[in-house]
């Protein structure tokens, strides 16, 4: 009897054989480094210490890989709030909510690559799903029903995740006198906007996901949404 092996992936030695979670842990890793730009087949191969071909046993492409390490951080996600606990009944719901979406937060602000690609991939992740789920599971235990519960998620947008997707990006500017420069010049066309932002300064690199999207901004955000939710849902 004839055995296929023509498709077994090759090893050697005690090496650790390859897996499409080790690789797209590896695409993790690759990614925490340098950017999702960094993720190449040539990369994870030398991250890995095998072969590049090596590689296609586990994972098709590049976009492969991308909406794989979703459901990696994803899965991190769940793992992560899982090991929030308290109870969600009835107006308990928005403190389990609060915990719930800070706690996923901390794995985005250990992955801050992470939002673009969720932004893109999210819908085709089971992980994210199963997140989502719970979500409503705590709202449905708060009294919602499942329109508002609807409602709701749209309105907590990103933020249901862990971070604020922003209107718009100013950059990462050059800082010091070239940023002064810079609000100089935009203060005579657009003086409210250059006022705002010769005042806010977000230089805490641990708290930020984006320009405004650090710690304080965010929990102001979602501190809003989820008291005008709860004001909703006790008069519904």
């Amino acid at each position: 009897m004839t055995q296929v092996t023509a498709q077994a992936e090759p090893t050697s030695g005690s090496r650790i054989p390859l897996s499409r979670d080790r690789v797209l842990r590896a695409a993790v890793k690759v990614a925490d480094e340098g950017g999702v730009e960094a993720i190449t087949m040539r990369r994870l191969a030398d991250e890995l210490g095998a072969e590049a071909m090596s590689l296609y046993y586990h994972v098709a492409r590049k976009e492969d890989i991308l909406e794989g390490i979703v459901d990696v951080i994803a899965r991190e996600v769940n793992d992560a709030v899982g090991q929030v606990r308290g109870p969600s009944e009835g107006a308990a719901w928005k403190t389990a909510m609060r915990q719930r979406i800070l706690s996923a937060r901390q794995v985005f602000l250990r992955h801050p690559w992470a939002p673009g690609l969720f932004e893109r991939h999210a819908s085709t992740s089971p992980a994210v799903l199963r997140y989502f789920d719970a979500l409503l599971g705590i709202m449905r235990d708060g009294g919602f029903s499942y329109d508002l519960a609807h409602h709701a998620l749209h309105a907590l947008g990103s933020r249901a995740l862990g971070f604020a997707q922003e209107m718009f990006d100013p950059g990462d500017g050059a800082g010091g006198e070239e940023d002064t420069a810079a609000l100089d010049a935009m203060a005579g066309q657009f003086p409210h906007l250059a006022g705002m932002m010769a005042e806010i300064a977000h230089d805490d690199p641990d708290s930020t996901l984006g320009w405004c999207d650090d710690q304080t901004e965010f929990e102001f955000g979602l501190d809003l949404i989820l008291d005008g939710l709860d004001r909703m849902r006790q008069s519904a």
